[in-house]
Formats: structure tokens, sequence, C-alpha cells
């Protein structure tokens, strides 16, 4: 058994994968009103447009949300209890839900900066966009 599952890709979110192996986070954006939907869509939430192109994005964002599992939501994820669930907002809009790590959890905060660091999921081909706490130049810890 996997220490995480896998997700599902499809021709749609492909991209999104290939890139996160490559050690990159990309996110769709409408070549018609700017906007950067996520999760990646067909077609433009904002204005209805089809014509979405892939963008890289820093990787750099804050944390909007979070919650701490104390109990496995499902068996494979026992060992990584805690689980830091979270909602970052990217500092190009979009808001990803993903897993805060190499974090204590009683030192985390609605607003803290985060970063995406990229894990591969066992011997799978897949690569999965986690975050941490942004280091402060010259700092030991977390910030």
């Amino acid at each position: 058994m996997s220490a995480r599952p896998i997700p599902p890709t499809s021709e749609l979110t492909e991209p999104y994968w290939d890139a996160a192996r490559r050690g990159e986070l990309v996110v769709q954006r409408c070549e018609r009103c700017g906007q950067r939907p996520f999760p990646p869509r067909a077609h433009c939430p904002g204005c209805g447009g089809p014509s979405l192109s892939w963008a890289p994005v820093s990787g750099r964002g804050t944390v909007h949300s979070y919650t701490v599992a104390h109990r496995p939501p499902h068996p494979v994820f026992a060992a990584q209890l805690p689980l830091v669930v979270a909602i970052v907002e990217l500092e190009e809009g979009p808001r990803m839900v993903t897993n805060l790590v190499d974090c204590d959890p009683a030192d985390l905060e609605v607003g803290m900066a985060v970063e995406a660091r990229f894990e591969p999921i066992d011997d799978a081909d897949m690569v999965l966009p986690v975050f941490t706490p942004t280091r402060r130049p010259g700092s030991t810890g977390t910030a």
C-alpha cells in the first residue's frame, strides 16, 4: 500500500502533474480575462472562455486556513500524523488544498508564509506539491 493515495490524472490535469515531476508549480491562466483558476478547468470560471494556458507560479504563498488531523482519515495516513491539511493562497491569487509538512502544528498561523516543495509518492511516477513554512534568511527554524 502506498504512503499516500495516488491522485487521479486526466488529459486536463496532466500538464500540472508533468510540471510537478520537474519540481515546478503551474496553474492555468485565462487568456481572455487573466484569471488563474485552480483546480484545473476546461473553461474559465470568470468569463467562460475556453482559452486556458499553463503558466509557472512562484510556489510562494500564505496559509489561508488549516486543520490538523490527529486521527487518520484513511489508514495510509497513519504514519503521517498529525496531518496538516491547509488551504494555501498563492502569491498569484489561486488557493490550493495541500498538506503542510516539516512544521510543528502548534507553530502554525493563518497568514504564515509558505513555499512549495515536491515529494515523490513511493515508486509511482507521481510527485505531489506540498508546502512548508518559509525560512527567513539566516534562520535555522521556520518562520
